[in-house]
């Protein structure tokens, strides 16, 4: 079981379509598509930089975990994604470590991921998310 690289950065903006502008047309970073996931209550926006993307995200209803983020600290950093080898395996793992989690058990997330969310309480304030991308993708 590994970490295999930042798959990318969940940016919760005030503004979302100002922080597309400047991702998109003043960085010049590509476009890669919206998607909306209903089970999280959020519409992502991809912007894809070399080797990893910055997903910016915008809630889709008010009880969404991104619309509580913003409500309580404002626009930022909502989540650090790390791209693992075996999510299962790693759930496991980090059960057995004591390791909070928000998700017990993997789902579906954007970009064709099965995906997992460590509580921040137990990473130091940080909330993790960690995903593995589906076979075809």
């Amino acid at each position: 079981m590994k970490v295999l690289r930042i798959n990318h950065l969940g940016i919760a903006p005030k503004q979302a379509e100002t922080a597309k502008h400047f991702f998109g047309n003043i960085l010049k970073l590509a476009n890669d598509g919206e998607e909306t996931v209903p089970d999280q209550k959020v519409k992502v926006s991809f912007y894809q930089a070399e080797k990893s993307r910055l997903e910016i995200l915008e809630p889709t209803e008010d009880a969404s975990p991104v619309a509580k983020f913003l409500s309580e600290r404002g626009g930022g950093i909502q989540h650090i994604a790390l791209e693992v080898d075996d999510l299962d395996a790693w759930l496991v793992k980090l059960k057995a470590e004591g390791i909070q989690l928000i998700d017990s058990e993997p789902r579906y997330g954007a970009h064709n991921t099965r995906i997992a969310f460590i509580h921040p309480r137990s990473t130091g304030g940080v909330l993790v998310e960690l995903t593995q991308e589906m076979k075809g993708h």
